[in-house]
């Protein structure tokens, strides 16, 4: 009967100096593919992790950068997933280590790799901003929704938007600052 994949059997002595071989489960779990999913698949968790840490989204935001700026050399595309999220988790350590250290001379956070592991495993939790947006949207005049829609939904530029709606770009900005101020105030608060 053969070994099944990824499974090693190393001889072992026992206390009676009987040799068996013990199976050995290597570490499973399929490679990324580049680099782009590394960075996708792991930015959001370790940017979390690490916010968790410092409590500003700007420091946060640096230590991912210098976190995969650290790891992108020793890290190896082949690794595993798993791996990969404990080498970073690893890298995350040593990089807070140091914020800490250049800020109050000395290191007062730690991470410990089997929580950090623990936490960059866990799935995205589920948001709530998708309705959110939409109930805001929803309560704003059409022209009103559709310049928003346009600029920060489907990503065009003023003048796209401008063209869209067929208006000029002046107006759309104007259309586009007058959302956002009716949008950010509380129900009731500006009349148009």
């Amino acid at each position: 009967m053969g070994t099944p994949r990824g499974t090693l059997r190393l001889p072992v002595t026992t206390p009676g100096d009987e040799e068996k071989a013990v199976p050995l489960r290597l570490v499973s779990g399929e490679p990324y593919a580049d680099w782009d999913e590394v960075y996708n698949d792991n930015v959001v968790r370790l940017y979390r992790l690490l916010y968790s840490k410092v409590g500003n989204r700007q420091d946060a935001e640096d230590l991912t950068a210098e976190v995969f700026l650290a790891a992108l050399r020793p890290l190896r595309l082949q690794a595993s997933r798993p791996e990969v999220r404990g080498y970073l988790a690893a890298t995350a350590r040593t990089v807070l280590a140091g914020y800490w250290r250049r800020r109050l001379g000395n290191e007062v956070t730690v991470i410990e790799v089997s929580a950090a592991t623990r936490f960059l495993d866990r799935s995205e939790p589920e948001s709530d901003a998708a309705s959110r947006v939409r109930a805001v949207l929803d309560q704003l005049p059409e022209r009103y929704r559709r310049i928003l829609e346009l600029r920060f939904l489907e990503a065009c530029s003023i003048k796209e938007a401008a063209k869209a709606m067929g208006v000029s770009v002046a107006n759309a900005k104007v259309l586009q600052h007058r959302a956002l101020r009716m949008a950010g105030a509380p129900e009731g608060g500006l009349d148009q």
